[in-house]
Parts: structure tokens; sequence; C-alpha cells
């Protein structure tokens, strides 16, 4: 089975249509896959990946993990806060030292935009990009797309005419980057939603429409991605006060009833309950925040796939998972 175009996954606009239908189909048979009682293929033994993550996450790090365990790859998982970064060791000789112990991906996080992009400058193992500061974010637009996909157009190759608001903190936001990209190359209709001062600068050139009422951008909308408010990169006040913000953007059940009775909530977490969306909106049934934290390990698990394992495994080992899964574990 052929793999993806790329060698990395370092940003949604370095990903072909034909790369991200692949991911797709690949990832609807390992959900299959991690829905049986035997959960384990062994697509990736023999692989070794290390998860470097220079800032915190929960979500993320988990599903990549698990993803990576579910392939069966051996696992390093690297953290900056107890690590020689904290004696002034560098990023490239950070790596440099990992490699050197024979390592075979690079799962990376960083707050620094384009860190990922530098390393594959400068090492030959893989490299996937968990987040770059304020840059992009790819495997959770992958995952959200795919999302909206299963619930919205599970008949189609793409998602033309599905009308997407991402509503929040655009300014910090590498998801709400990472989606617009992904969202537009799928054919989707994008707009985005926040007060002027988290609107980014230069928007008029991407190919959304802005808005400062979420009210009217939300009627027609057939999902609604709400976006946390990132304070830990705020260095000025963006808005009065959170009340003032959440009256104005936050998701209430008032504003969801106006909603389309088919349209879909969704927050890449975490989420700030009361303050970018309610309590009872994030457990509504029109939310599917759930639902993409599900989706993200069969997703991851299709990157790293195609990234490591696909030009070494069969079209048939992965048509027929259930028999590779049963004499796998």
């Amino acid at each position: 089975m052929s793999g993806v175009s790329t060698k990395h996954l370092l940003g949604i606009k370095y990903i072909t249509r034909q790369d991200i239908e692949l991911i797709f189909q690949t990832a609807a048979q390992f959900k299959e896959v991690i829905n049986r009682p035997i959960k384990k293929v062994p697509s990736l033994r023999d692989t070794t990946v290390v998860n470097l993550f220079f800032e915190n996450s929960t979500r993320t790090r988990i599903s990549f993990e698990l993803a990576e365990k579910r392939l069966s790859a051996d696992i390093v998982n690297f953290s900056s806060s107890s690590s020689s970064v904290k004696k002034g060791e560098t990023l490239i000789d950070t790596v440099n030292n990992i490699l050197a112990m024979k390592v075979d991906m690079v799962v990376m996080r960083h707050p620094s935009p384009g860190a990922p992009m530098f390393l594959s400058k400068h090492i030959d193992a893989a490299i996937i990009n968990a987040g770059d500061g304020t840059h992009e974010h790819p495997t959770q637009a992958l995952l959200d797309a795919y999302t909206i996909k299963n619930e919205l157009a599970a008949d189609k190759k793409d998602l033309a005419g599905i009308k997407v608001a991402i509503v929040g903190d655009i300014l910090h936001s590498r998801v709400a980057r990472s989606n617009v990209l992904l969202l537009n190359k799928l054919g989707a209709k994008i707009k985005l939603v926040a007060p002027p001062t988290l609107m980014p600068v230069g928007i008029s050139d991407w190919p959304v429409e802005p808005s400062f009422s979420l009210d009217d951008a939300i009627a027609d909308c057939d999902v609604v991605m709400m976006l946390r408010i990132q304070l830990e990169r705020m260095n000025s006040a963006y808005f009065p006060n959170e009340r003032e913000y959440s009256r104005n953007y936050g998701l209430t059940k008032n504003r969801i009833n106006g909603l389309k009775n088919n349209a879909i909530i969704m927050h890449p977490g975490p989420v700030n309950r009361g303050l970018e969306i309610s309590a009872e909106c994030a457990d509504d049934v029109k939310s599917v925040i759930v639902d993409q934290v599900k989706n993200g390990v069969a997703m991851r698990m299709a990157v790293l796939y195609h990234l490591l394992g696909g030009a070494r495994i069969s079209e048939s080992d992965i048509e027929n998972m259930s028999e590779v899964s049963a004499g796998g574990r």
C-alpha cells in the first residue's frame, strides 16, 4: 500500500487532497479495529517513536501514546521540564542525543512556531507536528474534519457545501489555522467569529468570511466549533472581562436552540465551561466533543501508519485488520 506524499506531517499546507483522503480511509479502518476486543496490530513493531513535548498536553499526548501502542511501536516519552533542556541544552542537541539511540520518528510539540520544520531540516527521522506555538496543529484539524465528515457527509468524498463557524480566540489558535487550511481544501465554507482584538492581521486574505457577531454567524451553520480562550498566550487585555466575552461570544443553550436541527457542536479542548461554552451545551446531544477524542486515536494511528509503516505493509493487511489484529496479540 502506497503511503502519503510526504515524509513528515509538519502542517496541513504541506499535504495534498489525495493524502487527506487516504488518511481518512485508513482512519476509518483503524477505528473499527480499536472498537474490537483485540485492539492492537503489529503494523509498527520494531519501530521507535519519541514523544517530544516542550509544552503541557493531556489529550494530544495521551492520544498519540495510545495510537503508538495500538500499532505496537516502542515509545520514549520526553518532557522538557525534567530534561537537560533545563540545563541549557539546545533543541538540536536534545534531538540528536535521542536520535543517537536509533529512533524512527519524533512527535513534537513546541511553543515556537516553525520548530518542527526547523528540526526536519537537521535530522533524518520522520516528524509529526503536535502543535507549534500559534502556527499549526495538523492532526487536530484532520480529526476535526474526519468527525465532521462522519456526522454530516458520510456518503460524500468531501465537505462541499458544509458551513462551519469557528468561534473564539482565532488570533492565538493553531487549531483554527490548521482547520481553515484543511476545511478549505475539502470544500467547506468557513466563517471566523471573534472580537476584533482576537482576529489575526490579514484576515481578509484568508479563504474565510470574518464576523464579529456570533448570533448572525451561526444561524445557518452546520458546524459550530468553539475555541478555548488562551489566556496563557495573552500579554494584554483583549476583551474587558470574561463575563462580557461569554455574553457576546459564549455558546449558550439559547443560542444552540436557534441552530439547524442537524447542526453539531465541536471543541478541541480543553474546555473552559462557562466561558466559551456553557456546561449544558458541552453535554448537549448536538455536541460531538467526545467523538472528536475517540476519532483522534484512529486518526493518529493512520498518520503514524502512513509516515512509518505504509510502504512496508501490503494492501491486504489493512483490508483484513481483524485477521492481522488476531495474529498480532
